[in-house]
């Protein structure tokens, strides 16, 4: 990760622990010029900071889908709730306007692309082989289950899914990422995991070609 942008990624509001970001720049140094890389939850632009700084050095684009009103840990009452991020005048989140800050103070504008909209809403649409998808959305069940629906089986051969949150002792974190988006694609028999760091699991797309149902 060059040191500019290691900067900016350490400064942005978010959850990345720095192993697992390095984690997602090197596997994303490693497939964007094979395809674009999506990400599913973008928050403030944590993560998309090491996606793009990933696309600065190799090329390529990444694509991050967030609706930008706070997934259901964010809300308020919750514990990850940030009152900063509360538009004032309609009481609701919106994080939207920090991530286009925090990307355009790292200077990856041309880089990182964001779609602003629902996960499923966006995946009904969408056509294009991915190089690399990295889910980190909402942690609820409906979430995680819409997430594996829509977007794993994008995924082209060879290239890998990121998995953000695994936690397989109910001790260490929510359930979710890992009982309705790991496990389910690992039992399809078209991924292999091929490394774990921290909460990440990168599983490596072995069967099938990106389009066909998982």
């Amino acid at each position: 990760m060059p040191e500019d942008l290691l900067a900016h990624a350490r400064a942005a509001k978010g959850f990345m622990p720095e192993d697992e970001g390095e984690l997602l720049h090197r596997w994303a140094r490693e497939r964007l010029p094979h395809g674009p890389a999506l990400e599913v939850g973008t928050y403030c632009g944590k993560s998309a900071i090491w996606l793009g700084a990933a696309a600065r050095d190799v090329g390529g684009t990444v694509f991050t889908v967030d609706h930008h009103r706070g997934s259901e840990e964010n809300q308020a009452g919750w514990e990850h709730h940030d009152d900063s991020l509360v538009d004032a005048d309609l009481g609701v989140m919106d994080t939207l306007p920090t991530f286009r800050r925090t990307i355009r103070d790292a200077g990856l504008e041309e880089q990182v692309v964001a779609v602003v909209g629902r996960s499923e809403t966006v995946g009904a649409w969408w056509r294009t082989p991915l190089s690399l998808l990295f889910v980190d959305g909402g942690h609820g069940v409906e979430p995680a289950r819409a997430d594996f629906r829509t977007w794993p089986h994008w995924v082209m051969s060879g290239g890998v899914l990121v998995v953000h949150d695994v936690f397989p002792d109910p001790a260490d974190g929510g359930r979710p990422p890992y009982e309705d988006i790991y496990l389910p694609a690992l039992a399809s028999g078209a991924f292999t995991e091929v490394e774990v760091v921290g909460s990440m699991r990168v599983l490596r797309r072995t069967a099938g070609e990106a389009g066909d149902v998982l």
